[in-house]
């Protein structure tokens, strides 16, 4: 008996949102953000993100952040937890390559003891992340990065997480070329500039990045200046999400 699951990868097969657009052509995040709104709502879902996998403690969330349309507020209290490193969403999607489904549970700790578990789940389920569905997606250069589902449904069915999960690789596809893309258009980074965005993402301030590399803080000043117009970004905080995003970092 053949598997119909089977027969619709090898067919090419789409959900009805990306096949009524042309993915060849998606060039932009803006366009990403558009598919995946219409995926959101095709699987009644309210919330979606995609995001750089958390190995440590150093990135915050809200510098991993790729693709989203969670609200701001929710991004700053969630961020200010400092907690998805060491989420079930986190460490259940890093040990299997099969989606994982949850609760708001999943974006607390996997330590129950943990004293900001409550918390986190409130702050979930006050916006409306009752449930969610997450995969472990890898780019060609075998970056890991997740792509997360959520809203108020019962879970998802074998047949809607088969389609789900085509349909996120087939966004993170979409994703991935913006990449190259934007890269292609980003002015080339001094290494010195380099090296400020890379201590600077390790949590490092301007005074004691001019005690690392030996230079006076205004020049330090400079270069993330210098940084921030040629990544079009509009802080810092910006400037270290866009270069780990293109991998400038």
């Amino acid at each position: 008996m053949r598997d119909p699951d089977k027969m619709l990868m090898r067919q090419g097969w789409s959900p009805e949102f990306l096949a009524a657009a042309n993915i060849e052509t998606v060039q932009t995040e803006y366009e990403v953000l558009h598919l995946m709104r219409q995926c959101a709502n095709h699987f009644s879902f309210s919330h979606f993100l995609v995001t750089r996998f958390p190995a440590n403690a150093q990135q915050r969330f809200a510098e991993r952040l790729m693709v989203s349309n969670w609200p701001a507020d929710l991004v700053r209290k969630y961020d200010a937890m400092n907690l998805f490193h060491i989420s079930r969403l986190a460490l259940d999607t890093g040990a299997t390559k099969l989606p994982v489904q949850g609760d708001s549970s999943l974006l607390a700790p996997a330590d129950w003891e943990n004293t900001q578990a409550g918390e986190a789940i409130a702050l979930a389920e006050s916006h409306g992340l009752s449930t969610s569905t997450a995969f472990l997606l890898h780019s060609t250069t075998s970056d890991p990065y997740l792509m997360v589902f959520s809203g108020i449904r019962t879970p998802l069915s074998h047949p809607e997480l088969t389609e789900l999960h085509f349909a996120a690789l087939q966004l993170f596809e979409c994703l991935e070329k913006t990449f190259t893309a934007a890269t292609a258009g980003r002015e080339k980074l001094s290494s010195r500039e380099v090296e400020c965005l890379r201590w600077a993402a390790a949590g490092k301030s301007s005074d004691e990045i001019a005690v690392i590399l030996g230079i006076s803080v205004y020049t330090v000043s400079s270069y993330f200046k210098s940084v921030t117009r040629k990544l079009k970004a509009v802080n810092r905080m910006q400037a270290i999400a866009i270069a780990m995003r293109l991998r400038l970092i």
